[in-house]
């Protein structure tokens, strides 16, 4: 009896099965390639365009936090891709555009425009 159904599991498959397999793996494999489309590569370009537009439209006076958590005011913004930050009164640090955390900055201000309306 087992020698009869191992013989069955070995038999190979008939021509229209194959066919119908290999597109099934071609419509999974699309399926696949489109949900990580989906879901990893189209929100994080979307990200990066956002941190762009938000590096370009800096401006002298506003305050901001670096990714290493440095809060300060934008004093003059250079032309080569850097910033002059005031952390204190007459203290200042050149840092680099792409250190400023967009989401920090953010909550920065959010935070500031919630402790004016009390």
């Amino acid at each position: 009896m087992m020698q009869q159904f191992n013989f069955l599991l070995m038999a190979p498959p008939t021509a229209g099965s194959q066919q119908g397999a290999g597109s099934f793996q071609l419509i999974m494999l699309g399926g696949i390639i489109l949900v990580f489309w989906l879901f990893m590569i189209r929100p994080q370009a979307k990200k990066a365009k956002e941190q762009k537009k938000f590096l370009e439209n800096l401006q002298k006076g506003e305050k901001i936090v670096t990714i290493a958590g440095i809060h300060g005011t934008i004093n003059k913004v250079n032309d080569d891709n850097t910033l002059q930050l005031e952390v204190n009164p007459g203290s200042y640090i050149k840092i680099e555009k792409s250190a400023i955390s967009q989401e920090w900055t953010a909550a920065l201000h959010k935070q500031a425009a919630v402790s004016t309306t009390k």
